[in-house]
């Protein structure tokens, strides 16, 4: 169950959690890098910085957007089951940021948290923990201080696995049905949530027919999947030049990409992109200028990319485990499944979040406001209209946080 929490004030800096204050922004290239010497970089016209670093919270990975501002997991060393990480602790955090990195509130979920996204139309946080085995599912309004939680029916999943990311199409809940022990059993669910229940329904499955989209002679054949690490969702934006409009499942360890645009279906029409290398989460940009945030895994850390970037291109996080290009982002082909490093030198890059600029702010080189527009492919926006965002501005390779727009600010801080 979540925890209970107690209303503190906020201003400036926030203890046990580090904020860069883009000391690590260096434009077109390289930076200096708290996870090693070489540190990681990007293309000329780009920049790279640390954002917030964990401090006593571990292992960040899913990242979303509600209203203003960003929140992280972090799962804190917990098994993939549910186990004690080394310190004997068996909660993972939702750690809740302005858009500059501060830290704002946080909700401590019992589990390893490895999926979590915004639902928009209902004002709240869905989240997924244990993606082996013992899995459930939390609600986190920001205006409370606790989480809510869900059992699944049935009980036994008939993956016989656990749950992943979760991404909202239509108004659905669609969870990856991660860790199969089974043959044949769903890839994703569908969630409908009432009481204190999440019952689940099957949308398709790790052996369903699907047509083979990569390039070259055998595109357009039909093959039978055999998924054995479904993983990571996303609904496509519209801006992207195919699939636009689609729910996206990545199989991580098969190098596949799957493809729907009817998942509502009893019977959904798929499309499986092989891709060059294993991949976690995908985004898309869906405008020229904005951030790409991106949490890494190995070094504790969230970071920010910056810079003017083709818009409806597809960028993917390739963990440090991965057979190649290991510890990048790079760009995905969405016609040849090719992974082309983009940004290099990260430890093990894992959840992926693009945050379009406001166009309208003349203050910001280029017209850019680093932004409260809602990035497209997840589901955002609906915070409280009371938490007014953190003024943020990007200058000669600097974030200037507005420290005035903190003054005063309360939030639920849970113990």
């Amino acid at each position: 169950m979540g925890g209970t929490g107690a209303l503190v004030g906020r201003c400036g800096a926030v203890a046990g959690v580090g904020l860069a204050g883009a000391v690590l922004a260096v434009a077109g290239g390289a930076s200096a890098w708290a996870g090693g010497p070489a540190g990681p970089a990007v293309p000329p016209g780009f920049s790279v910085s640390t954002v917030a670093t964990g401090g006593a919270l571990s292992k960040p990975d899913d990242i979303t957007v509600l209203g203003n501002d960003l929140f992280v997991s972090f799962q804190n060393g917990v098994g993939a089951k549910g186990e004690p990480a080394k310190s004997g602790g068996r909660t993972s955090t939702v750690q809740e940021y302005t858009l500059a990195g501060v830290p704002l509130a946080r909700w401590t979920l019992t589990g390893k948290c490895d999926g979590l996204t915004a639902d928009a139309a209902h004002h709240r946080l869905v989240a997924t923990v244990n993606e082996d085995a013992s899995s459930s599912l939390y609600t986190i309004s920001p205006s409370s201080a606790a989480a809510t939680h869900y059992s699944y029916r049935p009980g036994s999943l008939p993956h016989r696995g656990g749950t992943d990311s979760i991404s909202v199409v239509n108004g659905q809940l669609l969870i990856a049905a991660s860790a199969p022990s089974t043959a044949g059993g769903p890839a994703v669910y569908r969630a409908q949530l009432a009481g204190r229940t999440a019952t689940l329904t099957p949308v398709f499955t790790d052996t369903s027919p699907a047509t083979t989209a990569n390039a070259g002679p055998g595109r357009g054949k039909s093959e039978k999947l055999a998924l054995t690490d479904p993983d990571s969702t996303e609904l496509v934006p519209s801006v992207s030049p195919r699939f636009a409009g689609d729910f996206l499942l990545d199989a991580q360890g098969d190098k596949q990409l799957i493809f729907t645009g009817n998942a509502a279906s009893s019977h959904p029409a798929l499309s499986v992109l092989h891709t060059s290398t294993e991949v976690n989460d995908t985004v898309f940009a869906t405008a020229r200028h904005g951030t790409l945030y991106v949490t890494d895994n190995a070094s504790n850390s969230l970071l920010a990319i910056r810079g003017s970037f083709p818009v409806g291109t597809a960028y993917s996080a390739v963990p440090k485990d991965s057979s190649v290009h290991p510890g990048t982002v790079g760009t995905l082909n969405l016609s040849t499944g090719a992974v082309t490093p983009f940004a290099t030198g990260l430890g093990s890059p894992a959840g992926m979040l693009f945050v379009p600029a406001a166009a309208s702010d003349s203050s910001v080189p280029g017209g850019a406001q680093l932004g409260v527009v809602p990035a497209g492919g997840v589901a955002t926006g609906g915070g409280s209209t009371s938490r007014a965002p953190v003024g943020l501005l990007a200058g000669g390779g600097a974030l200037l946080l507005a420290a005035g727009a903190l003054a005063g600010r309360r939030r639920w801080q849970p113990r």
